[in-house]
């Protein structure tokens, strides 16, 4: 890396909104210099993921041409858990099943690669293996970067920041503080192999179909957070995510893997992974702070996007999707000001903002602003409920000569004893009122 080379931008990171902003711009024939610390572009991410196409599709139309796609999804279950056994719901529906399609698996260590060899065809230049260590400023703006290897000055009109949860550079920078642990998710994955039939008959899927399970209850030890189960083309990952608050207040002192070969073990799951062959294994933070938690992301010579700015929508367990969104919006209003010859400064630089706030992203994280502390200030929702919701299905359902107006009021009994009614409808208008 020579002294004073200059680039219109410069993205550190090459996750989905590393590379969304860096090919938006190179695609427009900016210059545009990649920065990534991993040795490869996805070395640091194993796991599998949820790709939802709509975000994708608005920066690579023909992803499916060659994108690394495992299953598409046609099915999603959500299980509430207690020890034994769980209450769910399924959604199939043949929609889902009919090209083009809504949303599939990946393994993110495959697609991070292609998506970063799509950047490189658009002409950026990608440096991996070489970690940002500060951010070269001229009194308040941001003017390039300082990297760990000789002569590691590099500029350009603007830096985009994609370095993952609580940015390292915004925080040396000023730009945020650190994140408190209430806004933080640590989560644990594994991918398990197994043959591609056997993954299909097991979730009742064909060649290609995909299913995904989301876990509440018990599976967390009564601590705020969900598992989840993917069906990849030959591989299952399943995985289970709590506030890093919690792990840290938690009187058991559980440890993740701990949450996780419990999960593993539970008599529903262990049918459907039995046999699987731990391949990968890996632990990532999420920021799950919401609306609330977004830091400042745009100043002088910058912006921020995907993990490092908080733009994850934990309702509805999207990442990917505002991650690549806030890349590419970040990528055209650079290129914006570029064609309009204006310098990148905190007043031209607001376009991004105003643009992620007229977006999907700002609109369903504001949404659900009020979800995180709802959740947080009344752990029934991941302790007594699931267990009592297990334990009225079992009464109901259980035929054992007991008439069922017995059974009805020992149901009923079981929930007064746990919580008054009065209770239990103002816990509904909680999370009612919280995603209004």
């Amino acid at each position: 890396m020579a002294s004073k080379e200059k680039f219109d931008a410069i993205v550190v990171g090459a996750g989905p909104s590393g590379n969304a902003a860096a090919y938006t711009m190179a695609k427009a024939g900016l210059k545009v210099l990649q920065i990534e610390r991993g040795e490869y572009p996805g070395s640091k991410n194993v796991q599998g993921a949820i790709l939802y196409s709509d975000a994708l599709e608005k920066i690579i139309p023909d992803f499916r041409d060659d994108a690394p796609l495992e299953r598409h999804i046609i099915e999603q279950r959500v299980w509430v858990m207690d020890d034994e056994s769980f209450v769910g719901t399924h959604y199939r529906s043949d929609t889902y099943n009919k090209p083009p399609y809504n949303r599939y698996t990946i393994i993110r260590a495959q697609f991070d690669k292609w998506f970063s060899s799509k950047v490189r065809e658009a002409g950026a230049l990608l440096i991996c293996e070489t970690t940002v260590e500060e951010l070269l400023l001229d009194g308040e703006r941001v003017i390039g970067v300082r990297c760990d290897r000789l002569g590691g000055e590099v500029y350009a009109d603007v830096v985009v920041l994609a370095d993952g949860v609580n940015s390292t550079l915004a925080r040396k920078a000023g730009f945020h503080g650190e994140l408190s642990p209430g806004n933080v998710a640590l989560a644990v994955k594994e991918i398990l192999f197994l043959p591609e039939e056997v993954i299909q008959s097991r979730f009742n899927i064909k060649e290609e179909e995909g299913v995904v399970i989301e876990l509440m209850g018990k599976v967390t030890e009564g601590m705020v957070g969900t598992g989840f189960l993917y069906t990849n083309k030959d591989s299952l990952t399943i995985g289970v995510g709590c506030m890093l608050s919690d792990f840290k207040s938690n009187p058991l002192r559980t440890k993740p893997y701990e949450l996780l070969e419990k999960l593993k073990k539970h008599p529903s799951i262990a049918p459907l992974i039995e046999g699987g062959e731990m391949k990968e294994y890996a632990a990532h933070l999420i920021p799950e702070g919401g609306f609330n938690a977004v830091p400042s992301i745009y100043g002088h010579g910058w912006l921020i996007v995907g993990d490092s700015g908080g733009f994850v929508n934990a309702v509805h367990r999207e990442g990917s999707n505002l991650a690549m969104t806030s890349g590419r919006l970040a990528g055209e209003t650079i290129i914006e000001l570029k064609a309009a010859k204006a310098e990148p400064t905190m007043k031209t630089l607001k376009a991004y903002k105003d643009k992620m706030d007229a977006s999907f992203v700002m609109k369903d994280l504001k949404k659900y602003r009020n979800l995180p502390d709802v959740l947080h200030g009344n752990p029934q929702f991941f302790t007594a409920y699931p267990e009592l919701v297990n334990q009225a299905a079992k009464t109901f359902f259980t035929v054992d000569g007991v008439d069922k107006g017995t059974k009805e009021k020992q149901i009923m009994g079981s929930f007064r004893r746990a919580r008054s009614l009065t209770g239990l409808v103002g816990d509904a208008f909680k999370l009612w009122r919280a995603s209004r």
